[in-house]
């Protein structure tokens, strides 16, 4: 499911940043980048400064994205969670395109409804003696409080739009912001709650166990003052290293109108 998950991300950002998809099979994702994304992705600002001066429109880039692992070997990007691509745009999300409104686009020439969601893309970090990443991204009703995990794929066939179609209109939100935003926190804490936690535990024993080398290796010193500053720094710093936590960060999200079939 990460991997699955990890490839409709791509595909939305892409999409949402109006760059073309060539091709989406399989786990294998071909862009043809936009002028924009490329200057912030591709990292060619002599090439873009030169197309300038000369007058010129310049040739975007064609990015490869790989999330199958059976196709990691081929011609591409590898992408996994920690993968540089990945962080580079996950950066780029958050230094530019954080929060959104959107709407769903209709053809109906009659009156639609679209009713709010606050959508949310949340980076879920494991810290301890191994360091993982995951994203989840969940999707809240706002007028009937359901919640939906998975929810930027259950929007992946959806058309969305900076601008509400001239036969549509919005409901207003019954749950408030930030008693939405509570609800969410609250289904990551369950989320994580759930989970069986042998990484906590392998770093806890790996503490433990350094911990222990410390204290041993100070015993024998003569100069204890000294000796038990220096042991403490080195206790501290590797109870920050290996003591297990897990960290939230919102990657991007918004409120997005949907018709009530979306």
């Amino acid at each position: 499911m990460a991997i699955k998950n990890l490839n409709s991300f791509l595909h939305d950002y892409f999409s949402a940043q109006h760059c073309t998809i060539l091709n989406n099979n399989d786990g294998l994702l071909q862009v043809k980048l936009t002028e924009e994304i490329d200057k912030a992705l591709m990292n060619r600002p002599f090439y873009w400064h030169y197309m300038k001066k000369m007058g010129r429109e310049g040739d975007t880039s064609t990015l490869t994205l790989i999330t199958n692992p059976d196709k990691r070997e081929e011609k591409g990007d590898w992408i996994h969670f920690g993968s540089p691509r990945l962080q580079q745009i996950l950066r780029n999300l958050v230094e530019n395109e954080k929060y959104t409104k959107l709407f769903q686009s209709s053809s109906s020439s009659t009156k639609s409804a679209l009713y709010p969601w606050l959508v949310i893309n949340i980076k879920i970090s494991y810290h301890g003696k191994q360091n993982k990443d995951e994203i989840l991204s969940l999707g809240l009703h706002l007028i009937k409080g359901l919640m939906y995990k998975d929810m930027m794929d259950l929007l992946q066939n959806v058309t969305l739009k900076p601008t509400i179609d001239d036969y549509c209109y919005t409901i207003a939100p019954i749950i408030r912001l930030e008693s939405g935003f509570g609800r969410i926190v609250n289904v990551l804490d369950s989320y994580i709650n759930n989970q069986t936690h042998n990484w906590a535990q392998e770093s806890l024993q790996t503490l433990e166990e350094e911990v222990g080398l410390i204290k041993h290796f100070y015993t024998s010193s003569t100069d204890e003052e000294t000796n038990d500053d220096h042991m403490q720094r080195e206790i501290d710093d590797m109870k920050q290293r290996y003591s297990p936590k897990v960290t939230y960060k919102v990657v991007n999200g918004g409120i997005f109108y949907l018709n009530d079939e979306f």
